[in-house]
């Protein structure tokens, strides 16, 4: 699951040269950006055994000094997330304004509640349009955080929507929900009713395992995956600690790792090539 090494420096690059990203979101989405500051020390010191340069991952808005570009606070970004009701607006005001390549929107718990029809009006009819509209700008969909309703919730079901599009109609798809759904070591939680705080063995009203009624699983049955990895490797080594709102390290570091290979495959890397 942690891929990260395998992808070449130069493709890492390519993607620092070549792309400037606007990615709108709220605190959910932050993971990932939380994740890609953390990555750039903990490759630094040879985290996952990293041989890359130093500052390789390095990130900011507007690409200063040879980082990569991407606009996500400060001056020029996308202001709020999926469920904002004016974001197709926003992206095109976005676009006026700034020469980004690439458009990554992503979500908070929009997608627990909204509907089959309401997804194809308010995300994935806007979202053709507007690849429609604007041919060189490359538009990256998502799925929404896992909310603990497992695998016939409708957070589920909407997602599967999202990726069944995706699939369909060769888009480039984020999926931060698949992403929380395994461990680095590719056992699986979304059965066992996880959400977007790594905890799992839920059922429809909250945790199982809740006895004082905290929201959460009591200290002695803790059922986290990501703070149990965490717990059994080696920080600094295997995972880094870095701010991940609603969430744990491991989930950001995750996030990073996936978003830099998305970023290098947009930017030209054929993976199945280079793992021949």
């Amino acid at each position: 699951m942690l891929r990260l090494g395998k992808i070449p420096e130069s493709a890492i690059q390519d993607a620092k040269d070549s792309l400037h990203i606007g990615y709108g979101h709220t605190s959910h989405g932050r993971q990932i950006t939380e994740g890609m500051s953390g990555l750039i020390d903990f490759a630094n010191l040879g985290g996952i055994g990293s041989t890359y340069s130093e500052n390789l991952f390095t990130w900011n808005s507007g690409g200063v000094n040879g980082a990569l570009d991407l606009r996500d606070n400060g001056d020029g970004y996308l202001p709020g997330d999926l469920g904002d009701s004016s974001w197709v607006e926003n992206t095109r005001d976005f676009l006026t304004q700034y020469e980004c390549n690439v458009i990554i929107w992503s979500w908070c718990g929009q997608v627990s509640s909204i509907s089959e029809q309401g997804l194809i009006d308010h995300y994935l009819a806007p979202m053709n349009q507007l690849e429609h509209d604007y041919p060189l700008v490359t538009f990256v969909y998502m799925t929404g955080h896992l909310d603990g309703r497992g695998e016939t919730g409708n957070l589920h079901l909407r997602n599967e929507q999202i990726r069944t599009y995706c699939k369909a109609n060769d888009k480039w798809l984020y999926d931060f929900a698949d992403i929380e759904s395994y461990d680095p070591d590719g056992n699986y939680y979304l059965d066992r009713y996880a959400n977007d705080g790594c905890w799992y063995d839920y059922d429809s009203d909250g945790p199982v395992l809740d006895e004082n009624g905290d929201g959460f699983p009591d200290d002695q049955d803790d059922r986290n995956w990501a703070e149990a990895w965490q717990n059994s490797h080696t920080e600094g080594e295997d995972w880094y600690s870095c701010n991940s709102p609603h969430s744990q390290p491991l989930n950001a570091n995750m996030k990073a790792y996936a978003a830099w290979w998305m970023w290098s495959r947009i930017a030209g890397w054929n993976e199945d090539i280079q793992n021949k």
